[in-house]
């Protein structure tokens, strides 16, 4: 797509799962949401096992894929410690994984982290205590600072940017993970990451990994977020689990 081209619909899923006995299976879902959108963004659980042979499946699938995807790793891409070696096999010229880095397709910006834990508003873990649980909290801390400077990036080095787009695999708010178990509510996201939304004027964020969370909040500051986690669309009823946003 070319670079001076403007985006008017962003399609969006998250928690698609792939795994090694799916060849086939999805070459129908990407040949519509070609159909049905300018671009594609998955956040996170690319793979169902992190198996580096899931993702060799999901890169031969997306081949009916004509639009450009932008994509997250989540927690089970993660799994077996061959996330590296997952973003090298999916990774291709109009397939971008993001990892504290930013892409611009079209007139928009799209800024990518994983994210992590750590609980929402007044009941985030703080950096106190046993050195595992500061070694928690600190990678919540080290995601929202690399999504902030990619998105600090974006602004500086891109004049054709006119809109920024944030993919996640977890939540920055709590509001779309409600439905959960309420115990895991900290295993699912972390305000931290808000943060970077609300200060870099950010249209729009995509995140998964809630699988019976809530479709659609905002932001303190009124930024708009979206559970694209495949089952919730599922749940929502969409006949092809993918969400059409129109910036």
């Amino acid at each position: 797509m070319a670079q001076e081209s403007k985006i008017k619909r962003i399609a969006a899923v998250g928690d698609i799962h792939v795994r090694e006995s799916d060849k086939g299976k999805w070459q129908e879902f990407f040949k519509e949401v070609s159909k049905s959108a300018d671009v594609l963004v998955i956040a996170g659980d690319l793979t169902d096992t992190g198996d580096e042979g899931e993702a060799q499946v999901l890169s031969e699938e997306l081949r009916a894929c004509s639009i450009p995807v932008v994509a997250v790793l989540g927690n089970h891409d993660f799994e077996k410690g061959r996330q590296k070696l997952i973003r090298q096999i999916v990774q291709k010229e109009d397939v971008h994984i993001l990892d504290g880095e930013a892409v611009v397709v079209g007139d928009i910006g799209f800024a990518g982290v994983k994210g992590f834990g750590g609980g929402f508003d007044n009941h985030m873990l703080s950096m106190f205590g046993e050195g595992a649980m500061k070694a928690f909290v600190q990678e919540a801390v080290d995601e929202a600072l690399r999504l902030d400077r990619a998105l600090a990036r974006l602004d500086a080095e891109n004049d054709a940017v006119t809109r920024k787009v944030v993919l996640m695999h977890y939540s920055p708010i709590k509001e779309t993970v409600i439905g959960e178990p309420e115990p895991i509510f900290p295993f699912l996201g972390c305000s931290r990451l808000s943060e970077p939304l609300n200060r870099r004027d950010v249209l729009a964020a995509f995140h998964g990994h809630a699988h019976v969370g809530s479709l659609e909040g905002k932001t303190s500051s009124g930024v708009k977020v979206f559970n694209v986690s495949k089952p919730v669309l599922v749940k929502a009823g969409y006949k092809y689990p993918f969400f059409v946003f129109e910036p």
